[in-house]
């Protein structure tokens, strides 16, 4: 018998203990059904032990957790019967090639050669691995290796589907390609919990988002609800002359209040604006009167990086890429 169906995902104090470290302490999450949810967090903020504890690989502690309305204690063969698990790591036979991969999970999962054989096509053409169909993985990119692994995690619509960096090491079009087929799931009612590094995936994926740090979540919300209720608007000015830099970032910071920060790409300072046309105008002024001479210069909303950083103290730190040569 199961219980609540409200959340496809729903945690409730979870508490995991390894000697003397607490890696969750009162970790409370609840995932809409048919919804993506982004699980953000610093190194060692404890989304990986979250999500093998979703999984029914770890046991809890304490505290309470329930995948597609199954308690993962004392239920964890239903909980696996109802999800899919992509890790960080390519989990694909280098013997077989990757049309036979796709074939032989296909077989696993109850389809028919004829079915298998068509939706290893399908997954093929969508993941763009229909020209490496027949090689082995062992002579795949690190890149296409990911790809040929979450293909494998996308054979059936899982009613849970658990994404653990899936995007990492590939190029900017194989990752709207996954980010196509992660929605395409999605429309399909499939529930997502996503953990990535890579916070634009996030934005443009997540339905909803929480941010976790030292084993917590400290923060939860849409994208939109949380750059506006912890981010504040941000004032960007592009300076002529880059030896100009640490005149502009003094003078911002005086007119607000808050730290000024330079950006190294391009001679571009950043600072917090609360008052968006009145900080807009001064800056204008004095930036005349002190003769720094602007190339562009405007407003605009903090982006989940920023929000990121203020909630954390740290920015998001990169996964080690991997080679991507298709």
């Amino acid at each position: 018998m199961t219980t609540s169906t409200e959340f496809a995902i729903r945690t409730r104090g979870l508490v995991k203990v390894y000697g003397d470290t607490r890696a969750l302490d009162g970790f409370d999450l609840a995932v809409r059904p048919g919804t993506v949810c982004g699980l953000l967090g610093p190194n060692g903020a404890g989304k990986s032990t979250a999500v093998r504890i979703l999984c029914s690989l770890l046991r809890p502690t304490a505290g309470h957790a329930e995948v597609a309305g199954f308690d993962v204690v004392r239920r964890p063969w239903e909980v696996r019967y109802r999800i899919g698990l992509t890790g960080q790591n390519a989990a694909v036979d280098d013997v077989l090639t990757g049309r036979g991969n796709l074939e032989m999970f296909g077989k696993l999962y109850h389809l028919s050669a004829k079915q298998a054989r068509r939706r290893a096509d399908e997954l093929l053409e969508q993941f763009g691995l229909a020209d490496a169909a027949n090689k082995q993985p062992k002579k795949y990119s690190g890149g296409m290796r990911r790809r040929l692994d979450l293909a494998i995690s996308f054979i059936m619509a899982p009613p849970v589907l658990f994404l653990d960096e899936p995007t990492t090491g590939m190029d900017p079009r194989h990752r709207m390609e996954v980010w196509r087929a992660v929605r395409q799931l999605v429309s399909q009612g499939t529930t997502v919990l996503l953990t990535t590094h890579y916070l634009d995936e996030a934005d443009q994926l997540a339905d909803s988002i929480s941010v976790v740090d030292h084993g917590t979540v400290i923060a939860a919300g849409t994208p939109v609800e949380l750059k506006s209720e912890i981010g504040s608007d941000q004032l960007d000015v592009v300076l002529a002359n880059p030896g100009d830099i640490a005149r502009a970032t003094a003078v911002l910071t005086a007119i607000t209040g808050a730290a000024a920060s330079a950006h190294e790409d391009v001679p571009r300072v950043s600072v917090p604006a609360a008052d968006r046309v009145g900080t807009l105008t001064e800056v204008i002024r004095i930036f005349d009167a002190e003769e720094i001479v602007v190339s562009d210069i405007g407003i605009r909303k903090s982006t989940l990086d920023e929000v990121f950083v203020r909630l954390t103290g740290r920015p998001a730190e990169s996964a080690e890429p991997l080679e991507e040569l298709a």
